[in-house]
This record gives C-alpha cells, structure tokens and sequence, in this order.
C-alpha cells in the first residue's frame, strides 16, 4: 500500500463501487495518507487497522447502509452523506469526476463542521422497505401489464372503458367470445397475460400483508396510521425510512427534510416563494400527498378542526395547494406525536408560546 505521509489516519473518504473501494485518508491537519484502490475484503482489513472512533464517509448508494454497519462494529465513526452535498467539494469540478476525486471530496465534505449526515439505517429497517420497493416494482409492473392487454385488444378493434376494474371483469369473457375476431394464438397470449395478472395482484397483496404486519407490530407506526390522510403503507413507509424522529430538531425540519415546505429565490429583504422543493425521498412524499388528496376530497363529511381548516383552505386557495398543505401539517403533527410520545387529536387546539402573546391591556 503506498503511503504518502506516515502520520496516523484521522479521516476517510470512501467511494464505494460494487467491486472496488476507492479510499482516500487524511491525517489530524489534512495531509494525504493513503490514496488507492482497495477490493473489499482488503478494504475491511484495512479498516480494522484504523484508530478507534475515526470517521469513515461515505456518499448514499446501495449498499452504503450495510458497509456503515460493518465499519461501526469495528469501532469506527461511520457516516453517510447525500451525494449533492458532496459535489461542491470535488476540487476539478463537474468535469473532472472520477473514484479518486470523489473519495477526496468526501473526505473534505465530511470534515464540514455542519455537513448533514444521513442516518444509518439498521437491518431491520432496510427488510422492510425491502416490501416496499417489491411493491412499488409490482405495481409498476401491473400498469404495464394492463396497458400491453389494452394495446392487444385495440389492435381487433376491442375497446373497453378506462380503469382496471373494468378490464378485469370483461377480460375472461372477451378471451372466450368465439363471436369477436381474436384468432387462437391471440387468446392464448392474452390468456397467459391474464394469468400474470392475476399473479402480480396475489404478490401485491402479500406485500400488503406484510405492511399490515408491520404497522400492528410497531407502535410508532400504529400511532402515524391514525392521523388524516395517512393509512398502513405510508406509516409503515415512514416509520422504516426515518426511524429515529428525534434526529430532526422540530416539526419544521423534518417537513423539509420531506422536500414539503416551498423553495426559495430571496435576496435584498424581499422573499420569493415558489413551489415545494421535492427534496429528499420521492417514494415519501408521494404517499403523504397521495394521502393528503383523499383527506382532503372527504374533509366536507368530518366535523373535526382539521377537516374544517381544509375545507376553507381548498375554497381559499385550491384543491392542489390544499393537499400540500395537509401532507406537510401532516408532517409536522406526525413528528411531534413520535417525540412527545402524545396520541393524535384532530381537535387539538395549541398553545401559543408566552413570548407571542399579546399583553392584556388593564
């Protein structure tokens, strides 16, 4: 391994790769100890080597979350940075991206003294998100399957109403119609086609069990379920993703850290809002928005505060504009539920801090 200084490791940058570590090492003033290459299993004995509690970082990526559980039982301080933090940090730019300028520029990133690290996620954690994303990969699979159906059955002139439910309940008895002009080979594919059909909702519906599983089991994701606009697959979702709620220092950061809250373009003491920013995970916010949208059709039949809030707020300014607003309160009430360990109440009246009252005149 060829050293550049022999001075003990004080930080690492990691850019990780499926067969291969690009590793770049600092010591305590910055100096280049170690600049290579290393396979992983070289990687790992190398690290256990290193002095106890030194930073190891990473970029997000698959299989990131597993290496930072590996180095942290090996005593050292693992951590896991969002790739766009580190890009600034790569010192010949966009166009001199490679492992070696990317492993230094992690290196750099993570001696920021407030760089935002991402938190590691356990095992259990990534096993269920793990149905999640088997979910999400079935039901994209399923809309394929059902547009490829309705493309075969147009190309015979067989055109049927919009939405799956009602292909499902003519489908079998279109394949059997010997009146149409599907020819043999053409009812047997759609038969099989059918038969995937029906398949690809059985493993969905096992991920849907799963997920039902996991939000009776969990407490923290049985109290998220309770809320408006949010059911089993996005407490559960939530729950497995964020994990420690307490990470975030209020209710605001966490409905930005969702990418909820608007973006901004100020300058000069005049603020410029314009729409959410989609900042971090899609999977999310997509849920809570989805969510948001059925609280916030149905709002007219409750009586709760809530409801009542979002039924002025969707004459006021929209349906659209009230759905986000709901995913992100929803956000908020869901972080304080899970730190203060309360229970929900869509009648929950706050509170104002002492300090924003207005004094009594006598």
């Amino acid at each position: 391994m060829a050293e550049i200084t022999r001075a003990p490791v004080a930080r690492v940058g990691v850019d990780l790769s499926k067969r291969v570590y690009q590793v770049h090492a600092v010591d305590a003033i910055g100096r280049v100890v170690v600049a290579r290459a290393l396979p992983p299993d070289r990687f790992f004995s190398w690290c256990a080597e290193l002095p106890a509690g030194c930073i190891v970082a990473m970029e997000t990526c698959g299989g990131a979350h597993h290496v930072a559980r590996r180095l942290r039982v090996l005593g050292l301080d693992a951590r896991l940075i969002a790739g766009h933090f580190v890009t600034p940090y790569r010192m010949a730019g966009k166009s001199g991206k490679n492992d070696a300028n990317d492993a230094a520029a992690i290196c750099e990133a993570a001696a920021r003294p407030h760089m935002r690290f991402v938190p590691v996620k356990t095992a259990e954690q990534q096993g269920q998100l793990a149905v999640h994303r088997l979910r999400e990969g079935f039901k994209e699979e399923r809309t394929a399957l059902i547009n490829r159906i309705r493309g075969l059955l147009t190309e015979f002139g067989l055109v049927f109403a919009q939405g799956p439910d009602a292909l499902r309940l003519v489908l079998a008895s279109v394949i059997e119609d010997a009146s149409n002009e599907l020819p043999g080979v053409a009812r047997l594919a759609l038969q099989r086609a059918h038969l995937h059909w029906i398949d690809v909702d059985l493993q969905i519906a096992w991920c849907d069990e799963r997920i039902a599983a996991h939000v009776r089991a969990d407490a923290r994701a049985a109290k998220a379920a309770t809320l408006l606009g949010i059911g089993p697959t996005t407490a559960s979702a939530l729950v497995a993703s964020v994990g420690n709620f307490g990470q975030f220092a209020n209710a605001r950061q966490f409905g930005a850290w969702l990418g909820l809250v608007p973006s901004q373009n100020s300058t000069g003491g005049k603020a410029r809002l314009g729409g959410i920013t989609k900042r971090g995970d899609d999977y999310l916010r997509t849920l809570l928005i989805q969510g948001a949208k059925s609280a916030v059709m149905s709002a007219a039949k409750r009586s709760d505060r809530i409801s009542q809030w979002l039924v002025q707020l969707k004459e006021r300014v929209g349906w659209q504009k009230a759905v986000v607003a709901l995913a992100n309160k929803n956000a908020r009430i869901l972080w304080a539920v899970l730190t203060r360990d309360g229970a929900f109440d869509p009648d929950h009246v706050p509170q104002i801090p002492a300090a924003r009252q207005k004094p009594q005149l006598a």
